[in-house]
């Protein structure tokens, strides 16, 4: 197939059986870092963007504004360049160089705040540097992920709806919660069309979402240290927590183990699988959604030195032996 727009190559259908992952347990993995702009965000990206063009709020030529750490930041600037937008993109230090390097191939504009906020986050600060952009320019248009219903709908409509046609009715589904519109999309699709699976939400140790004491985090993607707007408590009533350490286990373990390099967002989720492995019945048949690969982590989750630094880890080695499933 011939598609005019690298945005419109959404592979929405890879899964990948990760066997033996949790004996006696069906584990599939929705791999999305095949996209072009190489995360889930891709499908948040256009949701947001293709609502304002509809909404008229946003029209040709215009400039779009948007806070992100990483892969919400690349998706924007890939499908602003593409459609003729300014895109600015407010970042914070914990923003991979690899994400950095790409939003500026794009041809985005990138600033970093570096002031936390009260919760020991960049979320806040983030926010506080857009709004005295969209004070100073009228005709600046911030996306909000954070509070826009075209995030969840996007995940409801796509990504929900894919994980049901390749995997019918499935007994839980394990998803990261960021901005949580993955989450409250997916969440929503599956009470109308599958209640009887049960969403587990996953979140970095940390994060405050769900009313857990604030922590300093390191890796992007999961948690935030200010609820997002989109966020319905009433959605989702199952959350495992994760530390950082054990994201970055996971990952390096799936590297050397399944030949997977995930990103750390996929090392969270899938650590919190492994926690579970008590309380999942034979047979049951799980999902749980990869939303990025690793490449854009070489320099912090697969660096040994930034490992070192950040959680005193081992050595690599004795970071897959340490690794709580049987691969």
């Amino acid at each position: 197939m011939i598609y005019k727009h690298a945005y419109e190559l959404v592979h929405d259908d890879v899964f990948l059986d990760l066997g033996g992952f949790i004996p006696g347990v069906d584990l599939i993995l929705k791999i999305e870092g095949l996209n072009p702009a190489g995360s889930i965000k891709l499908k948040t990206a256009l949701a947001l963007i293709e609502d304002a063009e509809r909404r008229g709020v946003l029209r040709p030529g215009g400039s779009v504004i948007e806070s992100s750490s990483g892969n919400l930041g690349v998706a924007l600037s890939s499908v602003c360049a593409a459609r003729g937008y300014a895109f600015t993109c407010v970042v914070d230090p914990n923003t991979s160089a690899q994400n950095l390097a790409l939003m500026s191939a794009y041809g985005a504009t990138v600033h970093l705040v570096d002031q936390r906020d009260a919760n020991g986050g960049f979320l806040q600060s983030r926010i506080d540097h857009i709004q005295r952009r969209l004070a100073e320019d009228p005709d600046l248009l911030w996306l909000n992920q954070y509070a826009n219903p075209a995030n969840p709908r996007a995940h409801h409509d796509w990504t929900a709806a894919a994980i049901a046609r390749a995997v019918p009715n499935p007994d839980f589904l394990f998803i990261g919660a960021g901005t949580t519109g993955t989450l409250m999309g997916c969440a929503e699709f599956f009470r109308e069309h599958s209640p009887s699976t049960r969403i587990v939400a996953v979140d970095a140790e940390g994060s405050i979402t769900f009313g857990h004491p604030a922590g300093r985090r390191y890796i992007p993607g999961l948690g935030t240290s200010r609820r997002p707007e989109v966020f319905r408590p009433g959605l989702v009533e199952d959350v495992e927590l994760v530390p950082e350490r054990e994201a970055v286990r996971m990952c390096r373990a799936l590297a050397r183990q399944r030949g997977l390099a995930p990103g750390g967002s996929t090392g969270s989720v899938l650590a919190a699988v492994a926690r579970r492995r008590d309380r999942l019945p034979a047979g049951a048949k799980v999902v749980a959604i990869s939303p990025d690969s690793g490449e854009r982590y070489l320099s912090t989750v697969y660096d040994d030195g930034w490992v070192a630094e950040k959680f005193g880890a081992p050595a690599p080695g004795d970071v897959v032996e340490d690794l709580a499933y049987s691969g």
